[in-house]
C-alpha cells in the first residue's frame, strides 16, 4: 500500500493480545493446528474483520512472532511484536513494541525486564509495576494494563500508585463501561472515568478492549479489539494517540453511525492551486502555511464552487479578487467531490471554471439537475472578519439563528406570509368597494335636484307628449343587458364545462404501463372516457341550440331596437312641435328634457345597488376582521415555537451563552412608516413612544385611530394631542396598510465571559469585538449535517477562548460534522486534534500541498511544519508537548 494513501487520520481496528500457536497450552487444551495452519487462520480472521493492528502477546516468549509478522505484512496487516509479562504485585501487563524489533531484541528486552527463561514465561518479573512502565519506556516501547479489573489486574489488586503513574497510558477492560455498571464493578468504573480521588490522574488512561486471543475465531469477537485513530498505522502513531486518548481511542461499541453532509475530495486544474488534490476528513481539517501561500485562495475556490454568496461588501470583494487573481487568468476549474446528507448520502461531483456556472453529475456521471445549494443547504463557509459581520448585523444574527427552529417554523412563517398577502387583498378590494359606494352615493344625491328639474319641464305642460322617453330608455338598458351580460355569461360558463373535462393523457398507455394496478386503471379509464363523450354529446347539443337561440334572440332585440328608433324618430318630431321656451327652441327643450329623464332612469337602479355595495364592504370588513384574528394566532404559535426552540438551544449552550426573545419587538418598521405618511409636525422624536410601548402592535394603534383622536390619547401610550389629531386624519389607505405591518422579533444574544468563576453574561453590543465573535462561533458550531468551513476563525478572538471553550466544542462537534479551516492558530489543529492538516507552500507562481505534508498531527513532516508555521512558533508548540506529547 502506497504512502499517498495515509493523508488523514481515521479509526483503525487494533488487535492488541494477540496470542501464538503455543499459547493455548498454558491454558492446557489444545486446538490440533500446526502453527502454519494456526498462523493462516488467524490472518483470514484478522482480514475478514478488518483488523489492521495486531500485537503480540504471548507470556515471555517472543518465539513465533516472525513467522506472524512475515505472514501478516504481506497482507497489510502491521505487526507489533511483544509479550505478556507480570510484575512483582502480581499485575500482568502487556508490552508492545516497533514493527522492526528483532527477535534477538525482544529477549534482549525480557531479560531487561527480569525475563531471561523463554520455558517459564508465567514466572513474574523481579519489577514493580512502576518500574516495569519506565524500563519499557526507555526501551521505545509501550505497557497497558491487561485485564485491569479482572484477577492480576492493577484495579483489583488494588495497586492504585501504579495507576497514577504517568507512564501507564492505556488499561484493558473486558467489556464496556456500561456492562461495569453494577454493584460489583461500579468503582472500577468510576476510576476509569477518572472520579475516584484515591486514583485521579492528570490524563485519563485510554480504555482499550483487547480480549487474549487463543485460538483464530477469538479474533472475531468484537471484545478482542479496540479502535485507535492514526494517519499511518504505526508504532510511533499508536504511541501518540494515547496522548489523547478521548479523542483518539474507542472501543468498537463506541461506534455508532453519523450521517452529515461532507466533501470528500477536491481537485484544482489550473490557476495557482493547479495539480492540487485533497481527500479531507470527514471530521475536523486544518489548512495551515505562511502569508500567501494559498489558504484562503482554497476556501475561497470552495465557495466559487458551492456558489455561496459572502456576507457584506468587504468579503464580497475579497472573494472577487481572489477568485480573477488566482483563478481567472488560467480560465481554472475547481471539482468537488461530495456527500449529501439532504439526498440520503448520495455521491455527486460539483465542477465549476472560471467565467461558468457550477455543474453537477451523479455518481454515475450523469448530470443532476440539483444546484450545489440544494445538496448541501446547510453548508456555511465564513471568510475573515465575516464573523464580524454577522456580530454587527441583527438580521444576519437571525438567519443564523433560523436553521435551529423547530420543524413547523417554517410553516408558520408560510401562514403569516399568507395572511398578509391576503391583507393586502382584502385591502384593494376594501378600498374599491368604500370608492364605489362613495361613487353611488354621490350618484344617487344627484336624482332629487333631477326630479326637481323635470318638475319644471313638466309646468311647461310637455310631460304628456314625451312619457314615452323613460319607456325607451328602460328598453335599452334591458336589449343591452340581455346581448352583453345574460347570454355572454351563460356561453362562458359552458365554455369552462368544456375546458373542465377529464383530460384522458392522465391514464395514458405510458403513463400506467409500469404501474402494479394497471388493471384497475384501465377500468378507471374506460369510466372516464364513457363520461366524457356523454358530456361532449351533451355540449354538442347545447351548442348548437345556444346558436339557433342567441339568433333568435338577436333578431328579436334588433326589431326592439328598430322600434326604438322609429319611436325616437316620432320624438323628433315632437321636439320641433314643442313651444321655444327662455329663448331655447322646442327642439333644444325636448332634448334637455329626455336627458333628464335618461339620467334618472340611468341612475334609479343604482339606489339598490348602494346596499348590495355595503354589504358587500361588510362583508369585506368582516373578513377582514378573520384574517386578523388567525394573523394573530399564527404569530402567537410562531413566537411559542420560536421560544421552546431557543430553551432548547440555551440548555445546549449553558455556561457559555443565554439567548432570549422579545416577540415582535423591533417597531422600526412603524415609525418609519408612519414617517413616511408625512403627517404635519410629527418626526421622528414625537414617534418614541412607538419604541416604548409594552403592550404596541400595529393592529392596535390602526383600531385607536379608527376610534378617534379621545382613544388615542388615554391609551396611555405617551400620545401627544397634535401626534393624536395627525394621526386622526389619515387616510383609511394608511390605516389598513399599518394593520399589515410585520415586527420582527428582537432576539437578545449573551455570552458568559467569566471563564471559571460564577457565570457573568452580558449582551452582544457590551461586548468586545473579540467577544462577539466568540459568541457568534458558539452558535456556527452548533450541529448542523452540512460542512462548517472558515478561514482563520481565530482573528478577533481571545486564545483563552479558543483553548478553552472552542477547542472543546470542536473536538465534540465534529464526530457529527466536517469542519475545514485555514487557521494561523496551533490551538485548532493541535488541541482539536484535526484528522487532516493540509502544509501549504509557494513560489512566486504557484501553491503546492504535496501528500507527504497532508496527514494529522502523527504525521513528521506534518508536525514540522506545524511547530515552524503556526502562532508562536516552535517554543509556543512546545509548550503543548508537556500535556499533548505533540
Amino acid at each position: 500500500m502506497s504512502t499517498e494513501t495515509y493523508t488523514k487520520a481515521k479509526f483503525w481496528k487494533c488487535a492488541l493480545q494477540v496470542n501464538p500457536a503455543g499459547y493455548i497450552k498454558y491454558r492446557g487444551t489444545d486446538h490440533d493446528m500446526t502453527e502454519a495452519e494456526y498462523n493462516q487462520q488467524l490472518l483470514n480472521t484478522a482480514l475478514e474483520n478488518d483488523i489492521k493492528v495486531v500485537g503480540l502477546a504471548d507470556h515471555g516468549n517472543v518465539d513465533a512472532v516472525d513467522a506472524i509478522r512475515d505472514l501478516f505484512n504481506d497482507q497489510g496487516v502491521i505487526v507489533f511484536p511483544g509479550f505478556e509479562i507480570a510484575s512483582t504485585e502480581k499485575a500482568h501487563f502487556v508490552c508492545l513494541f516497533p514493527e522492526d524489533t528483532s527477535v534477538a531484541q525482544l529477549n534482549r528486552y525480557l531479560g531487561e525486564l527480569g525475563l531471561s527463561d523463554p520455558s517459564n514465561g508465567v514466572r513474574p518479573s523481579r519489577y514493580g509495576g512502576q518500574e516495569i512502565l519506565r524500563k519499557v519506556e526507555d526501551l521505545g516501547g509501550f505497557a497497558y494494563a491487561a485485564h485491569c479489573t479482572n484477577d492480576s489486574g492493577i484495579l483489583r489488586l488494588k495497586l492504585n500508585q501504579v495507576w497514577q503513574e504517568a507512564l501507564l497510558k492505556a488499561a484493558q477492560i473486558p467489556a464496556t463501561l456500561e456492562d461495569l455498571k453494577n454493584d460489583e464493578c461500579n468503582g472500577y468504573r468510576q476510576v476509569l472515568l477518572n472520579r475516584d480521588p484515591n486514583y485521579s490522574r492528570e490524563l485519563p488512561v485510554g480504555i482499550i478492549n483487547a480480549k487474549d486471543v487463543a485460538e483464530p475465531s477469538d479474533l472475531a469477537n468484537e471484545k478482542a479489539s479496540c479502535l485507535i485513530k492514526m494517519t499511518r498505522p504505526c508504532f510511533e502513531s499508536f504511541k501518540l494517540a494515547f496522548q489523547d486518548p478521548e479523542s483518539r481511542v474507542r472501543l468498537n461499541s463506541d461506534r455508532s453511525e453519523k450521517y452529515y453532509s461532507r466533501i470528500e475530495k477536491l481537485r484544482m486544474t489550473g490557476g495557482y492551486l493547479d495539480g492540487l488534490e485533497i481527500n479531507f476528513s470527514e471530521h475536523l481539517n486544518a489548512v495551515i502555511g505562511g502569508r500567501g501561500t494559498g489558504k484562503s485562495t482554497l476556501l475561497e475556490s470552495l465557495r466559487f464552487a458551492l456558489d455561496i454568496e459572502p456576507i457584506g461588501q468587504a468579503a464580497k470583494k475579497q472573494h472577487l479578487d481572489i477568485v480573477k487573481e488566482n483563478l481567472g487568468r488560467s480560465k481554472a476549474r475547481v471539482e468537488l467531490t461530495v456527500r449529501s446528507s439532504k439526498m440520503n448520502g448520495r455521491t455527486f461531483k460539483i465542477a465549476r471554471r472560471y467565467g461558468e456556472d457550477p455543474t453537477v453529475v451523479d455518481s454515475e456521471g450523469k448530470p443532476s439537475s440539483f444546484s450545489p445549494k440544494e445538496l448541501m443547504p446547510g453548508v456555511e463557509l465564513y471568510g475573515q472578519n465575516e464573523i464580524y459581520e454577522i456580530a454587527q448585523d441583527a438580521s444576519n444574527q437571525g438567519r443564523l439563528l433560523a436553521r435551529f427552529l423547530e420543524e413547523g417554523q417554517a410553516d408558520d412563517e408560510a401562514k403569516i406570509r399568507e395572511a398578509l398577502k391576503q391583507l393586502g387583498d382584502n385591502r384593494t378590494k376594501l378600498l374599491d368597494a368604500q370608492k364605489a359606494v362613495a361613487d353611488l352615493e354621490d350618484e344617487v344625491a344627484r336624482i332629487p335636484k333631477l326630479e326637481e328639474e323635470v318638475k319644471q319641464f313638466k309646468s311647461l305642460g310637455i310631460e304628456e307628449k314625451l312619457k314615452v322617453v323613460p319607456l325607451l330608455e328602460t328598453e335599452k338598458r334591458l336589449a343591452s343587458r340581455v346581448l352583453e351580460e345574460e347570454l355572454h355569461n351563460l356561453n362562458m360558463a359552458f365554455e369552462s364545462v368544456k375546458d373542465s373535462l377529464p383530460d384522458m393523457t392522465l391514464l395514458s398507455d405510458n403513463a400506467i404501463e409500469s404501474l402494479p394496478h394497471k388493471t384497475e386503471l384501465l377500468s378507471v379509464r374506460k369510466e372516464l372516457n364513457a363520461i366524457r363523450q356523454k358530456a361532449e354529446a351533451i355540449l354538442k347539443q347545447w351548442n348548437t341550440d345556444f346558436e339557433a337561440s342567441h339568433t333568435r334572440t338577436e333578431e328579436a332585440i334588433a326589431k326592439v331596437e328598430a322600434g326604438i328608433a322609429q319611436k325616437e324618430e316620432e320624438l323628433e318630431k315632437t321636439f320641433k312641435e314643442l313651444p321655444a321656451t327662455e329663448g331655447k327652441s322646442g327642439r333644444e327643450v325636448g332634448i334637455e328634457f329626455q336627458k333628464l329623464l335618461k339620467d334618472i332612469e340611468r341612475i334609479r337602479p343604482k339606489k339598490a345597488l348602494i346596499e348590495s355595495r355595503k354589504k358587500l364592504q361588510a362583508e369585506l370588513a368582516q373578513q377582514r376582521q378573520v384574517i386578523l384574528n388567525d394573523l394573530s394566532q399564527n404569530r402567537a404559535e410562531r413566537s411559542a415555537r420560536f421560544d421552546r426552540s431557543l430553551k432548547k438551544l440555551n440548555r445546549k449552550l449553558k455556561g457559555k451563552m443565554r439567548l432570549t426573545v422579545a416577540p415582535e419587538a423591533e417597531r422600526k418598521n412603524v415609525t418609519q412608516f408612519l414617517l413616511h405618511c408625512q403627517m404635519e409636525n410629527v418626526g421622528a422624536g414625537r414617534l418614541r413612544w412607538v419604541e416604548d410601548v409594552d403592550d404596541f402592535s400595529p393592529v392596535k394603534l390602526a383600531q385607536l385611530i379608527r376610534q378617534g383622536i379621545d382613544s388615542l390619547q388615554s391609551a396611555d401610550w405617551g400620545i401627544t394631542p397634535s401626534v393624536a389629531e395627525s394621526l386622526s386624519r389619515l387616510p383609511q389607505e394608511k390605516i389598513l396598510q399599518l394593520e399589515e405591518i410585520e415586527l420582527p422579533d428582537r432576539v437578545s444574544i449573551e455570552l458568559n465571559t467569566a471563564h471559571e468563576s460564577a457565570e457573568s453574561y452580558r449582551p452582544l453590543g457590551k461586548l468586545s469585538t473579540g467577544q462577539q465573535c466568540t459568541a457568534i462561533l458558539h452558535l456556527l458550531l452548533l450541529q448542523n449535517k452540512d460542512p462548517l468551513i472558515m478561514d482563520q476563525p481565530e482573528d478577533n478572538l481571545d486564545n483563552a477562548f479558543i483553548a478553552d471553550r472552542i477547542v472543546t466544542e470542536l473536538r465534540s462537534a465534529k464526530i457529527a460534522r466536517q469542519f475545514i479551516f485555514a487557521t494561523h492558530n496551533a490551538n485548532i489543529p493541535v488541541f482539536g486534534d484535526a484528522e487532516w492538516i493540509g502544509v501549504f507552500d509557494a513560489t512566486d507562481d504557484k501553491a503546492s500541498m504535496p501528500p507527504e505534508f497532508q496527514g494529522a498531527i502523527d504525521v513528521p513532516n506534518v508536525k514540522e511544519k506545524a511547530a515552524e508555521i503556526l502562532e508562536g512558533g516552535r517554543p509556543a508548540f512546545n509548550q503543548r508537548k508537556a500535556k499533548y506529547g505533540f
